[in-house]
């Protein structure tokens, strides 16, 4: 190993979870289910903003008056788009992977629920139904709306998020 990371440069706060977990516990301004209520949405599109030099690309989930867009990688916007379009590839990505692993196990995508927005990243969840039994799986909602549209699953978004305005 090299020395210079054997010394514990960039190793501070190793008994902390990093940014990207939701709960922090020691955060007692941080509580659960603050977003109110699912409003069950559609995918409204995917699609690419350009911006010196650098392309962004977004899925627009909207319920009948609002809509919210959430960025999303070139690969996930690709496998959602591609499902829109009613194109199938040549051979399964890797979300046309998980759906034949999960369809084979007996299982299939129950839903999709977007709950949480900490620290500029949404969370969501998938809920899988696998033999009579309701599993939670934390997600990205990028793959969480690519499965559900592969499996034509809903898509609930907690209420107050579809009234956040991100365009700035």
């Amino acid at each position: 190993m090299p020395e210079e990371f054997s010394e514990g440069e960039g190793f501070e706060n190793l008994d902390r979870p990093p940014a990207f977990f939701p709960y922090n516990r020691e955060d007692p301004e941080r509580e659960a289910g603050e977003f109110g209520e699912l409003i069950e949405v559609r995918v409204d599109g995917i699609y690419a903003q350009e911006e010196g030099g650098r392309v962004s690309r977004f899925v627009l989930l909207a319920d009948y008056r609002r809509k919210l867009r959430i960025e999303i990688g070139g690969f996930e916007s690709q496998a959602i788009q591609l499902v829109l379009e009613g194109t199938r590839p040549d051979r399964p990505l890797t979300h046309d992977l998980l759906k034949n692993v999960l369809e084979r196990l007996g299982g299939e995508v129950d839903r999709v629920v977007i709950d949480d927005f900490w620290n500029s990243v949404f969370y969501a969840k998938l809920y899988l139904s696998v033999e009579g039994q309701e599993l939670e799986i934390d997600s990205r909602p990028s793959d969480a709306i690519a499965l559900a549209v592969r499996f034509e699953a809903p898509i609930f978004v907690a209420d107050a998020l579809l009234d956040l305005d991100l365009a700035a």
